[in-house]
């Protein structure tokens, strides 16, 4: 089974290691063994973390597009409703502290979600979490925002303070930069990011703990002194 998913990953930090923005949105296509994607699409938002449902719409639309060039028989989304279909979804179903939040933006993923139907025959579910093809979404959007966040920092000239996925770790080889999942059973699961335009080699990465949430890594990037 082909599977589309979307996640978005990664946030910007201040210096009490308090997220502020989420940096990328991205939509991959998952294929057996589920380890990693076969292709992607994946956009910076930089959106502000209280925004961060409003990025369900947008994880959505780049699905939508991926489907205009490639086949799959479903579409999961990082939203955790044990997988009901996005289409069917109504208020009453909906609870706890997310509830507002997604009935602002219920009207229109129920409309992509039906277009999508309609239009390739394939079912949208908020299975959030529970899916693998999730975590591969969420490691593919930390690795490509480690790249958006390097080129902030250059042109910005300032240092860059970012938060990774949960559980995971980073490589960093020639003009590639991979995120390796460290969950159990998920040791062969990673996301990746192509750097061609050269951005790696123009800043300093320093990978550390997050003090402030267990789990969790940060990346301090800098530019490099010319």
């Amino acid at each position: 089974m082909k599977v589309i998913a979307a996640d978005s990953g990664a946030a910007i930090l201040n210096n009490h290691f308090e997220p502020l923005q989420i940096v990328a949105a991205t939509a991959i296509l998952v294929e057996p063994p589920y380890r990693g994607t076969s292709q992607f699409l994946t956009k910076p938002v930089f959106a502000p973390v209280e925004d961060g449902h409003i990025l369900i719409i947008q994880e959505l639309e780049l699905c939508k597009k991926l489907l205009q060039d490639f086949k799959a028989q479903v579409i999961h989304l990082d939203m955790s409703l044990g997988g009901l279909l996005v289409e069917e979804i109504s208020p009453l179903q909906l609870r706890g502290k997310a509830r507002s939040s997604i009935l602002k933006i219920l009207p229109k993923i129920r409309k992509l979600a039906t277009d999508i139907k309609r239009i390739y025959g394939i079912d949208v579910l908020a299975i959030g979490k529970e899916s693998i093809p999730i975590r591969i979404a969420e490691l593919t959007a930390g690795s490509h925002a480690i790249l958006y966040t390097c080129k902030k920092a250059l042109e910005e000239e300032r240092e860059q303070i970012l938060g990774l996925p949960s559980k995971c770790y980073t490589r960093f080889m020639l003009s590639r930069v991979t995120i390796h999942s460290l969950i159990a059973a998920e040791h062969d699961i990673v996301g990746y990011a192509e750097d061609s335009e050269g951005i790696l080699k123009a800043v300093n990465i320093k990978d550390i703990l997050n003090p402030c949430a267990r789990g969790f890594r940060v990346l301090r990037i800098a530019p490099k002194e010319r």
